[in-house]
């Protein structure tokens, strides 16, 4: 997105309804919610529910009660993935013609495999580089059945370093080398379902996200984005990332390592705990009276974290 962009401003909040939303997950719908009020935009709610067999069944319909319970009101129905399923295929029919995808046949095990030979390992809370094994300049499947679809990434030849650049409205200026760091990623999995990033690349330009505020823990998922966005012809968003809720073991709060659901019986509280991990000053005595005066502050802040 240019700075040009005169789209109206569209922003979302897309929780897994693998489970109740907890403090880290409230502060990234809260800080989603205020920058599309501040900027008079709308904000709309998708459920990512690609990833079947994670979802708690009934966990959307809590996440929807406990967003409305601090104030939180999508201004549109909520969309779910799990009915999506012809976008995201005709996204892949795409890339496949333009010769973006390709089939796989490797297994874990097959990635580990050639990684090691390459000495290469597994960095902690991230994943294997594909070394491009079934690519169809080195061979395609060589006999091997095709179990999952991935998207070709090329070295960037558009940049001095072959870098992807970026700008966080927050964090400022980014940048990921994305074949070396990722490597063809999956857009379809091995199982048949859906990648997270192809659903999520396809759905925000479906409904026309110009923003997206999400937590600091996906910034490293923008340069793929970024690259399907250029693939399959999508404007691209513009990048929020927001600070990080951790537990006393100082990992992030997340549903993986137990963080607890949202307490709701005081909204108001719990509202001013999320306000005052993004650095906000407000004051209100009732929940409407408090995002009120969440939305000037956050609007203060806009100086700091201009669209652009």
């Amino acid at each position: 997105m240019s700075r040009g962009d005169d789209r109206p401003y569209i922003g979302r909040f897309a929780p897994s309804p693998t489970g109740p939303l907890h403090a880290g997950s409230l502060v990234a719908a809260l800080a989603s919610w205020l920058d599309a009020r501040a900027h008079a935009g709308r904000w709309l709610v998708r459920i990512e529910d690609v990833d079947t067999p994670r979802c708690v069944p009934g966990a959307d319909q809590l996440i929807l009660s406990q967003l409305a319970a601090c104030g939180l009101h999508p201004d549109a129905p909520p969309v779910y993935q799990s009915q999506r399923g012809p976008l995201y295929q005709a996204a892949l029919d795409q890339l496949v013609a333009t010769g973006h995808a390709y089939p796989c046949g490797c297994t874990r095990a097959d990635i580990a495999q050639a990684n090691a030979a390459l000495g290469l390992s597994k960095p902690r809370h991230g994943d294997l580089v594909y070394p491009g094994t079934c690519r169809p300049d080195h061979g395609g499947l060589k006999g091997k059945p095709a179990r999952a679809w991935r998207l070709q990434v090329p070295p960037r030849a558009d940049t001095p370093d072959g870098l992807w650049h970026w700008h966080d409205r927050r964090l400022g200026p980014q940048s990921q080398h994305l074949a070396q760091a990722v490597g063809d990623f999956v857009i379809r999995r091995a199982d048949g379902l859906w990648a997270y990033q192809l659903a999520v690349v396809v759905d925000d330009g479906e409904q026309g996200i110009t923003d997206i505020v999400r937590g600091e823990d996906l910034t490293d998922n923008t340069p793929r984005q970024l690259w399907l966005q250029q693939c399959l012809g999508l404007p691209t968003p513009r990048y929020l990332h927001t600070p990080l809720v951790c537990g006393a073991n100082g990992e992030k709060l997340s549903k993986q390592n137990g963080a607890e659901a949202l307490a709701l019986d005081h909204p108001l509280a719990t509202l001013q705990q999320a306000g005052r991990a993004l650095g906000l000053s407000a004051e209100g005595h009732t929940v409407s009276d408090w995002l009120a005066s969440a939305v000037t502050a956050w609007r203060a802040q806009l100086t700091h974290w201009p669209l652009r």
